[in-house]
């Protein structure tokens, strides 16, 4: 099978066997700048020349709301279609998923390796008996939210659009970064703040707080600026830690996730000594009359190399592992 995870940047691809115990081949993982190609169907068809495999069907988690088969990417021009993808491909079949569909699919795969706590409360696994929900947020080069709901054995990843809730400030601060983003975008999302592009925002709005012409960015800038001591660097990921753990808390709130909270997206790896030594857990566990019972709810930063993908494999085993 084929699978893929496509994002605003990169897309990923690779091969799973449905029927294995851990079905996705991780030696057969290959990524490539989206901007590189025309169509998903072309990245696709690219992929499997260059490992030489005729697939039957394919899983494509990407990043973007999917209805009734298509889906237009958020932070990028593709506009995908399962039926002209398995057509330009000649499959039997196509499965179209949101990305955060596929990472929530893959927390029942992940292993005690793939995971580093932040905080001190233990992990909860997905498998049991006992019902479980979790919630997973990751930012890349959006925000991507979903939800795992575990009940009698059954696992049901939900599909949202949860980064673009509304930016809700907790601190004078923060109230300053929104009102000069607000400036720049009307209205703010969690995304603004909370993802590579959102890390340049928080940037830029801090500079200008502190009386200081930022010139322009990226996100690489703001991490090695951090890691060379620049003062406004470094405030940028605090201030990025503590609204990430703020809007984690939200989700716990929001989807009733007590089973814990698992932290995806390419910004986690890069961020994580950050995440483990800044207020995002304080942040999270502050929730008013919440704060005891938010104290025991897991943080679990994901450091899989492919969650996307394993994800997206552990849809394609239940979708075709027991077919003929």
């Amino acid at each position: 099978m084929l699978l893929a995870d496509i994002g605003g940047t990169n897309a990923r691809f690779a091969l799973a066997e449905p029927r294995a115990g851990m079905p996705l081949v991780l030696g057969s993982v290959q990524g490539f700048p989206v901007d590189r190609f025309e169509s998903l169907a072309a990245a696709a068809a690219h992929f499997l020349e260059a490992v030489g495999a005729r697939p039957a069907a394919a899983m494509l988690a990407v990043a973007g709301r999917v209805d009734r088969g298509q889906a237009r990417m958020t932070n990028h021009p593709w506009v995908v279609s399962a039926e002209r993808v398995r057509q330009a491909l000649g499959l039997r079949d196509v499965l179209l998923v949101n990305d955060f569909v596929a990472q929530s699919a893959a927390v029942r795969l992940l292993g005690d390796d793939d995971v580093v706590a932040i905080g001190a409360p233990a992990r909860i696994a997905a498998a049991g008996d006992e019902p479980r929900t979790f919630a997973i947020v990751g930012p890349g080069t959006g925000l991507g939210v979903g939800a795992l709901v575990c009940r009698d054995g059954h696992h049901f990843a939900l599909a949202t659009e949860g980064g673009h809730a509304s930016f809700a400030p907790g601190t004078p601060e923060e109230i300053q970064v929104l009102e000069r983003l607000s400036t720049d975008f009307g209205r703010v999302s969690n995304e603004r703040l909370v993802s590579g592009d959102g890390l340049v925002n928080l940037h830029r709005a801090l500079a200008e707080i502190a009386g200081l012409d930022p010139g322009p960015r990226v996100p690489e800038d703001i991490t090695a600026g951090a890691a060379a001591g620049d003062r406004v660097c470094m405030r940028a990921i605090d201030v990025f830690c503590a609204v990430f753990g703020a809007i984690a808390g939200d989700l716990v709130l929001t989807f009733g996730a007590w089973s814990g909270v698992y932290l995806s997206g390419g910004l986690v790896p890069v961020l994580l000594p950050a995440l483990q030594h800044s207020g995002f857990r304080q942040r999270f566990e502050g929730k008013g009359r919440y704060a005891p019972v938010m104290a025991r709810v897991p943080t679990l930063a994901v450091v899989h190399p492919q969650p996307g993908l394993l994800g997206a494999a552990a849809l394609a085993a239940d979708a075709w592992g027991r077919g003929p």
